[in-house]
């Protein structure tokens, strides 16, 4: 009997037939985390499957409110009215801050897209569960699915800000300065995500530290400077106060602070704080959140 001239033919043992050998090249063991340069090449092919995800799950959050998407800009403007009757009006905190509510639209409107991009990328992945046992494909998407979905919700609402600081006495100078809020949340944006993927990784392991980001959220909302000027309330503190400048959120706050509303200019160095965090933070949590590929399908 011949042999077989193919050599991607192989006999059986009886010799009946001919099975055709298939190549195993280029094949990777689902949850197997590839190289680098290949997992984002992968991430970018989906990048229209985030972008539907995160429609797909803000349109279905809203859909089950009566209210449906007025609740995007209902639940800030709830938020800025709180604060201000608490710290404002009874604790007077307002004192020394010039146009003191929009100072606190601004810092209620730009920290709550990064606290709900915060909890949101933590229980990502556990959140995700059932889509990650039945699909293959890079598990960032998830925590990245959650960013794009707050940045989605959060864009609306920088309409409604800047319409009530322009309604808001006293009328405010608006200056060329006012593109420079693009960057500023280009860049929160960027810190968000390598946020929530540092989380998301952290949150998988612990699921506790989902409930426990809500807690952290709440002392980061009063140490960012939200609704009192850190300056004031710690110039007797130095060292302190430098520590507390440091904070990322408090110089995104500053930063759009200084351009729509008081139009001045800011500190380079501040530009840089905020450009050193968006990128550090990016490059430590999306590489510290691939490294856990593979234990991700193991919920």
């Amino acid at each position: 009997m011949n042999e077989p001239t193919n050599p991607s033919e192989v006999r059986n043992p009886l010799g009946l037939s001919t099975i055709p050998s298939v190549s195993s090249e280029g094949l990777v063991p689902v949850g197997k985390r590839t190289s680098l340069r290949s997992y984002l090449a992968a991430l970018w092919n989906r990048r229209h499957f985030i972008i539907a995800e995160s429609r797909a799950k803000m349109s279905g959050s809203t859909r089950k409110n009566l209210l449906g998407y007025g609740w995007l800009f209902l639940n800030p403007l709830l938020s800025v009215l709180a604060f201000w009757f608490i710290f404002g009006f009874i604790l007077q905190s307002s004192r020394g801050i010039e146009n003191f509510l929009g100072y606190l639209v601004i810092g209620v409107f730009f920290f709550q897209f990064t606290g709900k991009s915060m909890t949101g990328g933590t229980g990502s992945i556990r959140a995700g569960a059932q889509m990650i046992k039945g699909f293959q494909f890079p598990r960032a998407a998830l925590p990245i699915s959650t960013v794009v979905r707050n940045f989605l919700d959060f864009i609306p609402t920088v309409a409604v800000m800047l319409v009530l600081i322009a309604v808001i006495p006293p009328a405010e100078v608006i200056t060329w300065r006012v593109i420079l809020v693009i960057p500023v949340i280009a860049l929160q944006t960027i810190f968000n995500v390598g946020l929530a993927c540092l989380l998301a990784r952290i949150g998988h392991k612990i699921p506790d530290l989902t409930n426990f980001m809500s807690i952290v959220s709440r002392f980061w909302l009063y140490g960012s400077g939200v609704f009192f000027s850190i300056e004031d309330r710690l110039a007797d503190y130095p060292a302190i106060l430098t520590a507390m400048q440091f904070n990322p959120m408090h110089a995104y706050l500053t930063l759009v602070r200084n351009s729509l509303l008081y139009g001045v200019d800011s500190p380079a160095w501040l530009w840089i704080l905020g450009t050193v965090w968006a990128f550090g933070l990016l490059i430590v949590g999306f590489l510290f959140f691939w490294r856990g590929e593979e234990s991700y399908g193991r919920l």
